[in-house]
């Protein structure tokens, strides 16, 4: 039987790209997003008319009950999820000392809340079968921590000690847990960049460029197929650190 891949935040940019990267391999995609509802359904559509079994649903994941109305959406359509990506999040710049607790309390539902929750949702389901994989998207800033992104940087480092965490604790079961830590990649998120600040960043960059989703893509799915990988954060930065 096909196996069934979930991808949160999938409407455009990296997750639109994993979830391609996977489609064409051959697998059942579940697409996920909570605002970009239509960029999300022309997605769908693309993929059901290249023969792919796909299904969206528009939730936020970040809320337990909404995350749990749409697994069990998976659960009648294709049985469970296998291999959950988790890409849903958001990013917020700014000085730590202006900021609001509102703020912080978003970044954290967000980035990290929604990665416990569906982790929380697919393991039942891996467990029954001894076997299954999550993959989640961290940042090279969990690693490095950025100015005007403590928040964010502390979403993903949470999100990387996680990955350690549940590793251990599921590697008996057959279910391998990771993360993957990129570096700038040319997406939605930086195009309010000025092209001053572009070549500031890349500068900075040993390859002296910015990645591309579809790079990031790739090292996911290769890191879903390796048997022995478990417990790792993975960085995709060209070389930064």
């Amino acid at each position: 039987m096909k196996k069934t891949v979930l991808i949160t935040g999938s409407s455009r940019g990296i997750g639109k790209a994993i979830a391609a990267k996977f489609a064409e391999n051959g697998f059942n995609i579940v697409l996920n997003c909570i605002y970009n509802h239509e960029m999300m359904r022309e997605f769908e559509a693309e993929l059901k008319d290249a023969g792919v079994a796909c299904m969206s649903i528009a939730c936020d994941v970040s809320d337990y009950a909404g995350a749990a109305e749409m697994f069990k959406q998976i659960s009648n359509i294709f049985g469970g999820v296998d291999i959950l990506i988790n890409n849903a999040g958001v990013l917020k710049y700014g000085l730590f000392n202006t900021s609001e607790p509102a703020e912080w309390e978003y970044l954290m539902k967000n980035n990290f809340s929604s990665v416990l929750n569906c982790s929380h949702l697919a393991i039942p389901y891996m467990l029954q079968k001894s076997e299954g994989v999550i993959i989640n998207l961290s940042s090279i800033w969990g690693v490095a921590g950025a100015s005007c992104e403590a928040i964010y940087s502390a979403s993903k480092g949470a999100i990387d000690s996680f990955t350690k965490s549940l590793a251990k604790e599921l590697g008996p079961s057959g279910i391998r847990v990771n993360a993957i830590a990129p570096g700038a990649i040319d997406t939605d998120m930086i195009a309010h960049f000025s092209a001053e600040e572009r070549a500031d960043i890349e500068a900075q960059i040993p390859l002296s460029r910015y990645g591309t989703p579809k790079e990031v893509a790739e090292m996911v799915y290769c890191m879903a197929h390796n048997t022995y990988l478990n417990g790792q954060s993975i960085l995709l930065d060209g070389g930064v650190y």
